[in-house]
């Protein structure tokens, strides 16, 4: 596992997930628990895109293919995990 790959996953996972929020407003957590949620998220999606070899932090090396891989796999991942985090907050306030 590389760091710098790391970093990038988690800074990109908390972009994604105040992206996702703010693009889905409904699902939103707001700013501090989107960027908390995106930076789980952007951890767990980068490292599963490294398992599942699309490069990423199991690539090792930092070059240009690596660092985008871990931006899109750290902001996907980050947007993704918010969006899940937000139904599922929204369906328990339903239920109550």
């Amino acid at each position: 596992m590389d760091l710098t790959s790391l970093i990038v996953e988690l800074i990109s996972g908390a972009v994604g997930g105040n992206i996702a929020g703010s693009l889905l407003k409904k699902f939103s957590l707001g700013t501090l628990w989107n960027s908390i949620v995106g930076i789980i998220g952007g951890g767990l999606g980068g490292q599963l895109l490294g398992l599942l070899g699309a490069g990423g932090s199991a690539a090792g090396g930092v070059d240009v293919a690596s660092i985008i891989s871990s931006i899109a796999g750290g902001g996907v991942g980050g947007g993704i995990l918010m969006v899940i985090i937000g139904y599922i907050k929204q369906m328990m306030k339903k239920s109550s």
